[in-house]
């Protein structure tokens, strides 16, 4: 009889072969996810980005720069795929739109987010990075907009905190709500520290 470990292992294995979407993407399939079952934090964001498809490191772009600011975490310690699990909504890169990165792959989370949540018990919370992280958490329970949801971070804790995306073009949603840094990031840090 295998392992929960061993278990856990092969599914990895079987999402990372994963070419479900081939059709939807403009590149070969590369499913990128860092996940452990002894994990206590995880990140789900909307889909890897170029430079994160041709590295094969999720969040390894300004992104995620501006990502482990927000967080207070150094790189070696939002890597630790030990404690932190990082699996997008789409976890290929679904290629270059005319306004950005065309948006995730819609069959890719309702297929393996259940298994690799089922399989990782101990996730005490998830940032939703993003209005797609969002909408397949949250559903009905988030607002109008993302950044009433953002606002209203605290209706989805414990279990949630729901977060913009920090890509370097959304610097003007940041001047716009200031709010955002000074109560919403105190908050997050709160939060993560509580977990990890």
């Amino acid at each position: 009889m295998r392992s929960r470990d061993e278990a856990f292992n092969e599914l990895l294995r079987t999402v990372r072969a994963c070419t479900m979407c081939a059709d939807y993407l403009l590149l070969p399939p590369r499913p990128i996810l860092r996940a452990a079952r002894t994990d206590r934090l995880m990140i789900v964001g909307q889909a890897p980005g170029r430079r994160v498809h041709d590295t094969g490191i999720p969040w390894n772009d300004p992104s995620g720069d501006r990502l482990r600011e927000w967080m207070q975490l150094p790189r070696a310690a939002f890597y630790d795929e030990t404690r932190i699990a990082i699996i997008a909504t789409g976890l290929c890169y679904p290629g270059k739109g005319p306004s950005g990165d065309l948006p995730p792959c819609p069959k890719c989370a309702p297929l393996w987010h259940p298994p690799l949540r089922a399989a990782m018990p101990d996730i005490r919370l998830t940032l939703l990075v993003g209005s797609y992280a969002q909408a397949y958490y949250l559903g009905r329970r988030r607002r109008e907009t993302l950044t009433e949801t953002v606002r209203r971070y605290r209706d989805y804790l414990p279990e949630f905190f729901p977060l913009p995306h920090p890509s370097p073009r959304n610097g003007a949603w940041l001047k716009r709500n200031p709010w955002f840094v000074g109560e919403v990031l105190p908050a997050l840090h709160e939060a993560i520290a509580g977990v990890l």
